[in-house]
């Protein structure tokens, strides 16, 4: 896959790129498991806002924070025929894939009609099927972010 880069001065950038990721995404057609978007890159590179973008295009009403502690978070979509469900999961606190193999990660991926996004996807690697989209989000400054698209 080719490697597109974009560049986000605010919040409300990043999110229009989460837009365009999710309409990329969902607009094509199904496939036999899960969509996955693995997110890497340092703390306030932007993740937890392009999730907010892309929750909001999928017409998500609920408040998006990271799961940090909880880990994952389960969410019903209503503006995409080619989703059900969608899967915000954060990996920062975790000390191994078990943990995530624990919450039941290889049941959640099997399924088609689950978009899922994952920060800090970059400690779960071994887990992640070869379809995986992955992003990174480099900061650059205080109102300045570099995102790369895999």
């Amino acid at each position: 896959m080719e490697k597109q880069v974009f560049l986000s001065k605010n919040a409300a950038q990043t999110q229009k790129f989460a837009a365009e990721i999710a309409r990329n995404v969902c607009d094509r057609p199904k496939g036999k498991s899960a969509v996955i978007l693995a997110l890497e890159g340092e703390l306030g590179g932007g993740k937890t806002t392009f999730v907010q973008g892309l929750a909001s295009v999928l017409g998500i009403k609920e408040k998006i924070t990271s799961p940090t502690f909880v880990i994952m978070r389960h969410f019903n979509i209503l503006a995409f025929k080619h989703f059900n469900n969608f899967y915000h999961i954060d990996c920062y606190r975790l000390d191994n894939v078990k943990d995530l193999v624990d919450l039941g990660f290889g049941e959640i991926i099997k399924d088609p009609k689950n978009l899922i996004v994952i920060e800090w996807a970059d400690k779960v690697r071994s887990l992640m099927p070869k379809n995986t989209v992955w992003l990174k989000f480099e900061w650059l400054g205080e109102n300045q972010r570099k995102i790369y698209k895999f």
